[in-house]
């Protein structure tokens, strides 16, 4: 059982504790974001944003993709018919920078307030956020900053206090915008909640993170896509190592992205790793306080969480967990999932932080106030000078730009006389000029009112991973023939130059060119269909949209139940 010196500290912070950690989050988020006071949309990888993103089928329910971005683009379509996208974006990369901070900060049980700024520097500030900011997921990142306070409302409701499960399921909203940000709330609640006695909180719980979860699950149960993938990405997407020590060493140091182009510079110095085994060391000295400070049992259930994360994110380095792997995501329906392990490493990284803060307070508990007041300061600073080029947009690589005025024009053309459009050349990543040549997933889907149809494949270093899409394959081979595009249902061809590829003028034979700029050609089929398909939404997007309607009403009830700031009867 905790000390009554143990229980005090479980309290959280004192006022001017929170008041510490809003502003040293603050600080930090600025330092990280810095590039995003320039006016513009900050495009880099899966990272896209555009100004008005429609609320349309294919980004609700898409019906022939797997639902990686589900729920997603629909409530970042809901969002930006209000607010502008640029806003959004802003908004959605400090919240993910400020809240990680602060809730790390809020969760380590310590009475010092120094420890306390140490864990919020310290998981704000690692190279999983990094890896994970440079390769656009910011969706991941809202998993990752919501992953303290759903700890934390799992232990109140734990503890069994009034109105604890409202802030359980407002905590993990967030994280279930993604698949994996879904999956990692659902897990650390079904490690953290159940306790003897209390089954019904429990139930409630995991039933709230399945309704957050619904809309994916859904989708991914009714997609024409259907539930496998190509097993040759589970090398592409294997953790990778980033320095002399290996992909495990990367992994222990809370990095190993498999993309080289998302990892920062300073990952590489031979020095890295030594870093590493002195983190795990500090951690390993703070696990002794974090488990005696926490209720009985949950410190045990974090080591679950990080050992879990820790070898999700393994899998695809390890030879038989590789090959296991390999046949799970050809025969297994949503195994594609473990394919980037790496992503599930925030299970890891939480306790690994908790751990050094409390393992850094036990070291300097014996010296003199001003030695361990430096050395604290010191630790705080430690994971800048590790990582220094995470700070202003990973050294500059997080750049607004203006779309070119050639795809408001194309949106206008196309939203006057809907029908599919089709993206040349092929390609599921772009390198634009005007986004001085960084590799970004292709804006056009979310830009335009109508379906576009681009490249699923993904070519990782020397590997391509197939795609899932059967229509846009048999377009696909239709162009490898050297077949037009006319007469194929598609009613729109948009020519992207510049962003890599060329486009052989006898797939153009038959359309008529409607537009011409300097960044976008647009071309009409005179035989295309307008409009929307004539199988129209059917039961399966209309389910879809039911998940999400549910998920809404659970998230707007939660709301309304937190305001009332009184014990619920759940």
């Amino acid at each position: 059982m905790p000390s009554a010196t143990d229980a005090t500290e479980l309290t959280g912070p004192t006022r001017r504790e929170r008041w510490t950690l809003w502003v040293v989050a603050a600080l930090v988020a600025a330092v990280v974001l810095a590039p995003l006071a320039a006016p513009g949309y900050a495009l880099l990888y899966d990272m896209v944003f555009v100004p008005r993103q429609p609320l349309s089928w294919q980004l609700v329910a898409p019906a022939d993709s797997l639902p990686r971005a589900v729920p997603m683009d629909a409530v970042v379509s809901l969002v930006t018919q209000v607010v502008p996208g640029w806003l959004v974006q802003r908004l959605a990369l400090a919240g993910a920078v400020v809240l990680a901070a602060v809730g790390a900060g809020h969760l380590v049980p310590t009475r010092r307030r120094a420890v306390r700024v140490l864990a919020a520097v310290g998981y704000a500030w690692t190279p999983y956020l990094a890896e994970r900011l440079l390769i656009g997921q910011w969706g991941l990142l809202l998993a990752y900053a919501a992953l303290p306070w759903i700890v934390r409302a799992a232990l109140g409701l734990r503890a069994g206090r009034a109105g604890a499960l409202p802030r359980l399921v407002l905590a993990a909203a967030p994280a279930a915008l993604t698949p994996t940000g879904g999956l990692l709330a659902f897990a650390t609640v079904a490690l953290l909640v159940p306790v003897r006695g209390r089954p019904r909180s429990s139930l409630l719980a995991l039933g709230a993170l399945l309704a957050l979860n619904a809309p994916w699950l859904v989708a991914a149960l009714t997609t024409g896509a259907g539930g496998t993938s190509d097993p040759a990405g589970v090398a592409a997407f294997a953790a990778r190592a980033e320095n002399w020590a290996g992909p495990l060493a990367a992994l222990a140091g809370t990095g190993g992205i498999w993309s080289a182009q998302a990892t920062p510079g300073s990952r590489s110095a031979a020095l890295v790793p030594l870093a590493t085994l002195v983190l795990l060391a500090v951690a390993a000295f703070g696990a002794g306080p974090l488990r005696r400070r926490l209720p009985p049992g949950v410190a045990l259930r974090l080591g679950v969480l990080a050992g879990g994360g820790f070898v999700l994110a393994a899998l695809g380095t390890l030879p038989v967990a590789a090959d296991v792997l390999r046949w799970a995501v050809l025969h297994v329906p949503g195994a594609g999932l473990l394919r980037d392990g790496q992503k599930f490493l925030a299970g890891y990284v939480l306790p690994l932080v908790l751990c050094a803060a409390l393992g850094v307070e036990r070291l300097v508990a014996r010296w003199d106030r001003d030695l361990a007041a430096l050395v604290l300061g010191g630790a705080v600073l430690l994971p800048v000078a590790v990582l220094p080029d995470l700070a202003f947009g990973g050294a500059g690589r997080l750049r607004p730009v203006s779309y070119p005025a050639d795809w408001h024009r194309v949106a206008v053309l196309t939203a006057d006389e809907p029908g599919v459009v089709l993206a040349l050349p092929l390609s599921a990543y772009r390198a634009y000029p005007w986004n001085a040549g960084r590799v970004v997933l292709d804006p056009l889907p979310r830009y335009l009112s109508a379906e576009v149809l681009t490249d699923d494949t993904l070519p990782v270093g020397g590997v391509t991973v197939a795609g899932e899409n059967r229509r846009v394959g048999e377009l696909r081979r239709l162009l490898r023939d050297g077949r037009p595009v006319a007469g194929t249902g598609v009613r729109w061809v948009v020519v992207q130059h510049g962003s890599g590829g060329a486009v052989d003028p006898a797939w153009l034979t038959g359309l008529e060119k409607v537009h011409e700029g300097p960044s976008l050609t647009l071309y009409r089929d005179p035989s295309g269909p307008v409009g929307a398909p004539a199988e129209g939404p059917g039961p399966a997007r209309w389910a879809v949209v039911a998940a999400l309607g549910t998920a809404l009403l659970v998230v707007g009830f939660a709301a309304l139940s937190a305001l009332r700031r009184r014990a619920t009867r759940w």
